[in-house]
């Protein structure tokens, strides 16, 4: 890809976006949202359907000339039904922070409460943080890993659970390098009667190759974003049992978002398709391997 056509525009956008390109070639970058997606994707998120508006799903659309759209829509939820497993999949969240939205919009009401992990100890502005909307929306307590050895502390995840009654317990997390175990909180929010969400984004590509156990099928809803180890470009995906499809795709829109980026979801329909490749269970696999690599080596260090 070049930039000629903007140089000819816009010298100094060009400028920054070379450089930027540079950067990313010289630099390893070892924060799972910034991974590489392929050319082809690139390609994708590039196309003509940056200028295409498709309100609504595929074959209930708000706008003409939805045809090309709903069969990129489609390809993208097959696709993701096949990597995950899942039911039912809504491919229109603009990220995974929308995504979360999406679920608790569908299944709670202001003030209705989430149990999550706290931010400090792992966890993600939107599972409750008091600067992002679900923490000023809902009631929120966090649990946190055990102090001594860094893991999720189940005990005191299901007593904190019994004590506060949540209606949604919020799982998976954003700098928590330890293997989740969502049977076990999944049985934590069944006694509370509350529903589980499992929000995937940084281990969406591991738990699709099946490298880390997949909470699909075990928890109510799971949710993440597309640019992370999936490497299908930026957007969010939610993904729940038929008994919830309607409540999710009704709080995506009109719940919360108008039309899809559809130039993002042609680009998650790509990268999904590339990560059915075998190739990319080597490429998963290979990702763990590293990440164990590295902590040994940092502890053999000392730290």
């Amino acid at each position: 890809m070049t930039y000629d056509t903007v140089r000819e525009v816009d010298q100094a956008i060009a400028d920054a976006l070379e450089g930027e390109r540079a950067r990313q070639n010289d630099t390893l970058a070892m924060i799972a949202s910034e991974n590489h997606v392929s050319e082809a994707v690139m390609e994708a998120q590039s196309s003509e359907l940056t200028n295409k508006y498709a309100e609504g799903y595929p074959g209930e659309r708000y706008y003409g000339g939805c045809e090309y759209a709903d069969e990129i829509e489609e390809l993208a939820i097959e696709r993701a039904q096949e990597l995950w497993g899942a039911e039912h999949v809504n491919v229109q969240p603009h990220s995974g922070s929308q995504a979360n939205m999406g679920v608790y919009l569908a299944v709670l009401d202001p003030g209705d409460k989430i149990l999550s992990l706290d931010l400090t100890h792992g966890g993600h502005l939107s599972h409750g943080h008091p600067a992002n909307f679900a923490g000023q929306v809902y009631d929120v307590e966090q649990y946190e890993v055990d102090a001594e050895t860094g893991y999720i502390d189940y005990e005191g995840l299901a007593d904190h659970a019994e004590e506060f009654d949540p209606d949604v317990i919020v799982s998976g997390y954003s700098a928590y390098p330890r293997e989740v175990d969502f049977q076990r909180i999944q049985e934590t929010a069944d006694a509370a009667d509350a529903y589980h969400l499992a929000d995937i984004a940084h281990i969406t590509g591991l738990v699709a190759a099946g490298v880390h156990e997949s909470p699909v099928g075990v928890a109510d809803f799971v949710t993440g974003s597309t640019h992370k180890t999936i490497r299908a470009g930026r957007g969010g995906i939610i993904m729940c049992g038929e008994e919830h499809a309607d409540d999710v795709d009704a709080a995506v829109f009109p719940g919360s978002q108008g039309g899809p980026l559809m130039h993002n979801v042609a680009g998650k329909a790509v990268g999904f398709g590339e990560a059915l490749d075998p190739e990319f269970e080597a490429y998963a696999e290979q990702t763990v391997a590293n990440a164990k690599a590295l902590g040994d080596r940092l502890q053999e260090h000392g730290l």
